[in-house]
């Protein structure tokens, strides 16, 4: 038997998936057939995946509200504590304005005492005026007087802390010289009256979050808020 040897044949073949595309034709033409390769399909569907999550807007509204977030608590917390710094300073002015009114009523026979009866009464309507007001005394009412114009016993001050704020510091002028707008022959009129300053610390809270935009930004923690009020002596 004779031997022919062998033929190897290999056959290739590559799947079609039909597609139906459906078209008008004016001539009333059937539907036409096409064949893409399942490969190809594939691709299309990936495609059309990949950009239909690129279309999808959620995952960017997270990223915008992350990147917003810190500037929203900045200026929420920016104008909370600016308006409380205003507040607080307002109230202060009025209590200067009360203490100085009533230190003006107020009789200087005894103001070679130590201390005076009458740089006591004004402490002490300072510090109900601050309670009264929501405000923190610090504990001026037991403050001691110190006196604050060197030989002349009309100043005097109280220095009371308030804790990491720093001090808040009162001081009446009794003999505190005013040059007031009435002239006397063509002179201007000095007045002996009651100077009150008062200095209250402020402690920020907007130090701790504008970290968060510049993170090598140092802002004062405490400012000291400064009041004066002048009346003249009624007596």
């Amino acid at each position: 038997m004779r031997n022919f040897g062998s033929i190897s044949i290999s056959l290739r073949f590559q799947l079609a998936v039909p597609v139906i595309h459906l078209e008008h034709e004016s001539d009333g033409a059937d539907a036409r057939r096409e064949l893409v390769p399942a490969e190809t399909q594939t691709r299309v569907l990936r495609m059309k995946a990949f950009y239909a999550a690129l279309a999808d807007t959620r995952a960017t509204q997270i990223a915008e509200f992350a990147v917003a977030l810190p500037l929203l608590l900045v200026m929420v917390v920016g104008i909370f504590d600016f308006g409380n710094a205003y507040n607080l300073k307002q109230k202060v002015t009025n209590t200067a304005r009360e203490a100085a009114q009533m230190g003006a009523s107020q009789p200087t026979n005894d103001l070679s005492n130590a201390p005076p009866a009458s740089i006591r009464a004004i402490r002490d309507l300072v510090s109900n005026s601050l309670q009264s007001s929501k405000v923190n005394d610090c504990g001026l009412a037991t403050a001691a007087a110190t006196p604050a114009g060197g030989a002349t016993p009309w100043k005097w001050s109280f220095t009371v802390s308030c804790g990491t704020a720093g001090n808040f510091v009162l001081t009446v002028d009794r003999g505190y010289v005013f040059t007031s707008s009435v002239t006397a022959g063509g002179t201007p009129v000095k007045m002996i009256s009651t100077n009150v300053t008062l200095l209250y610390p402020y402690k920020w809270q907007f130090d701790r979050v504008i970290t968060l935009l510049a993170p090598t930004y140092i802002y004062p923690g405490t400012t000291q808020i400064s009041v004066t009020s002048v009346m003249a002596n009624q007596s």
